[in-house]
């Protein structure tokens, strides 16, 4: 059992030191174990059992310009081998987006009414894109998997103990993993998103600025519908929080976009480092703009 043991440790360390990836941009150093070929393949999947799970919007002037603003975002972000694609689904209860990995963009209806102008849009699809950009997706799996395997050999090493002992430090790993990394890496990922967003908003010639607009306007959207709940059980920053990192961003680059300005504000933007806070508990919104 100990050799067992032994050679699940060695193969685990040999993976994180494989796996090592850097997210483009803020320079992170993340873990993916999941291959490209296989993220490309998952979401690909999933995007074509949307497509006809879900009513697709027949709006012409919508679509035109989910796609307009889509298309200027994806110009300046760094996906390579990507196959765009961008669909309205209609489902006007649904304030959502998401970008999966090719390329391959969902806008709800329902967050039209909240981005409010193509600025607007351009933040939640900046915002999704990124997501793609730095293979969160692929590194929340991957995580996943260690988290699995850290599970794994702790039963193997209690193997010996009382069942309802084994069961009890298990119990105490499964939360401690979810609470103490996996739930707060995941809004780390969420405010990279934002800040990668930022970026490709400004490259696009979009005012970052219109970013701070829109989560203040979805922080209102989510006071109005009562969705709270506590962060540290969330797989995103509170708004406040949100809201606060983007303006300190916005506020570094002095946005102003317009002709050269635009690079010196991407500039700009690039060089401020991601840094993760932790804020005191607060109560989160449950229905979120960005996946």
């Amino acid at each position: 059992m100990i050799a067992s043991i032994r050679c699940a440790i060695l193969s685990s360390l040999l993976a994180l030191v494989a796996g090592c990836a850097t997210v483009p941009e803020t320079g992170r150093s993340q873990l993916l174990l999941v291959s490209p070929s296989q993220e490309t393949q998952l979401g690909l999947t999933e995007f074509e059992k949307l497509k006809k799970s879900t009513p697709i919007s027949k709006d012409a002037s919508v679509n035109a310009m989910v796609t307009r603003v889509g298309q200027r975002i994806a110009s300046v972000a760094p996906l390579p081998n990507a196959q765009w694609e961008f669909v309205v689904f209609d489902e006007p209860k649904t304030a959502n987006a998401f970008c999966l990995p090719r390329g391959k963009v969902g806008v709800y209806t329902g967050i039209l009414s909240i981005t409010k102008d193509e600025a607007g849009l351009a933040t939640v699809i900046g915002h999704e894109v990124s997501h793609a950009v730095a293979h969160h997706g692929a590194e929340r799996m991957s995580e996943a998997l260690m988290t699995q395997l850290g599970g794994q050999l702790l039963g193997s090493a209690l193997q010996s103990n009382a069942a309802q002992t084994r069961d009890l430090w298990l119990g105490m790993y499964g939360v401690s993993s979810q609470v103490g990394w996996t739930l707060p890496h995941s809004r780390q990922q969420e405010l990279e998103a934002d800040h990668l967003g930022l970026i490709y908003m400004a490259r696009a010639g979009y005012d970052p600025r219109a970013a701070v607009a829109f989560w203040k306007r979805f922080k209102s959207y989510n006071d109005q519908h009562g969705n709270q709940h506590w962060q540290f059980l969330s797989t995103h920053p509170v708004d406040e929080v949100r809201i606060a990192e983007l303006e300190k961003l916005v506020a570094a680059s002095n946005c102003r976009v317009s002709g050269t300005r635009r690079q010196v504000i991407v500039a700009l933007l690039q060089r401020n480092a991601f840094q993760l806070q932790q804020p005191p508990l607060q109560r989160q919104p449950t229905t979120e703009a960005a996946e």
